[in-house]
């Protein structure tokens, strides 16, 4: 039988296995409240909630990797609220369609500023444009609740109301094969987001057809994975001589580090790249490189130093978004390694080799795709 149209919790962790008992029992309050919203002004105090505890968490777990599945799985909770609700009195019965969720939400990677990422798989009896024009308004309407619940619209519109994005399960696997054949800069980038695809709601085995079929599809296509690859070591661990950073030069951040492009991105993107070589729908960038290792394409104790330097960089852009919220600025991902406590400044130079050692060895096993790094 396949799956109903009804929201499924994809749970990374039970509330009640965390460690601290007051915490557990806070998740749980939350999560409730985002079970009981019924309409747009209970969705958004069920955001304002998740935010205010994501925030009191960030100052009392040192642990990034329990943090962000946090963060995601309580983003995913308010998603598939609005998406139930926007969806009622909806007359869906000629489609069978799933959310998916993209790039970071896609990976259960999500940090305290996160924009949307979304996309419609869907299969019916009819031409996919009639199917496509019937669902676009619901998915408008998803996208603008998220919006008013803190999850900013995407700026390049990768989004489920965007039509390039609501697409059949055969259109997905024409687009996708489209980018593993032609693999120009575009097609990369897409694959980049595209390839963390997860889902979040409704009829769960379309994305999973297209998430196995895509596995066979990129682990068999090795001229894909080495443009992939030159594309993942164009950007270099932002290191000089004499561990020193390099910083940014000019701008609003001159003398800053961009912890996301220029740190976790260079872990992202190379588990990507091992994760579709072992053929593994797995989307989380600590996962796909246990299973590399698991698989022996990678040692375990390598694959352990590189996801806790990972982890690292994560937690300090939590940390440097929390600031930023505390002090009513803008967040983003910019620090000053010069501001930084020494421990923490000597861990992300740490923590960068580690990313310029991942990177070596992604150079070693697809020879020519660089110059050097």
């Amino acid at each position: 039988m396949d799956d109903p149209m009804t929201p499924r919790h994809i749970a990374s962790f039970d509330p009640r296995t965390v460690p601290d008992p007051a915490l557990a029992q806070e998740l749980q309050r939350v999560q409730r409240g985002i079970g009981a919203a019924t309409d747009g002004a209970s969705l958004r105090q069920a955001s304002r909630d998740i935010q205010a505890l994501v925030h009191r968490v960030v100052e009392q777990m040192p642990a990034a990797e329990l943090l962000t599945r946090i963060i995601s799985t309580l983003n995913d909770a308010l998603t598939q609220r609005v998406i139930a609700i926007s969806s009622v009195d909806t007359q869906l019965d000629m489609v069978r369609w799933c959310w998916i969720s993209l790039g970071s939400e896609g990976r259960q990677e999500q940090t305290l500023s996160s924009d949307q990422d979304n996309g419609i798989v869907f299969s019916g009896s009819g031409p996919a444009d009639g199917l496509r024009e019937m669902l676009l308004p619901l998915a408008c309407r998803i996208n603008e609740t998220l919006d008013a619940c803190g999850f900013p619209l995407c700026r390049g519109q990768i989004m489920a109301s965007n039509p390039q994005w609501c697409l059949s399960l055969d259109e997905w696997r024409d687009r996708f094969t489209q980018w593993i054949i032609e693999g120009d800069p575009q097609a990369l980038l897409n694959a980049s987001i595209f390839f963390d695809l997860r889902p979040l709601y409704g009829a769960h085995s379309l994305a999973h057809e297209l998430a196995d079929w895509l596995a066979v599809e990129a682990s068999e296509n090795s001229r894909f994975l080495f443009q992939m690859t030159a594309n993942a070591l164009r950007r270099e661990a932002p290191l000089g001589m004499l561990r020193k950073f390099v910083v940014e030069k000019g701008g609003q951040f001159a003398g800053t580090i961009d912890l996301k492009l220029n740190g976790a991105t260079l872990f992202v993107d190379a588990a990507r790249i091992y994760g579709l070589a072992c053929g593994t729908r797995a989307n989380n960038t600590a996962d796909r490189l246990r299973l590399a290792a698991k698989s022996h394409r990678l040692h375990p104790s390598d694959v352990d130093q590189w996801i806790n330097a990972f982890y690292f960089i994560q937690m300090l852009r939590l940390k440097n978004q929390h600031r930023n919220y505390t002090s009513f600025t803008e967040m983003h991902n910019h620090v000053d390694p010069n501001q930084l406590e020494a421990a923490d400044r000597h861990a992300l130079l740490d923590a960068l080799r580690q990313a310029r050692t991942l990177q070596n060895r992604l150079a070693l096993d697809y020879p020519g795709s660089s110059q050097g790094i």
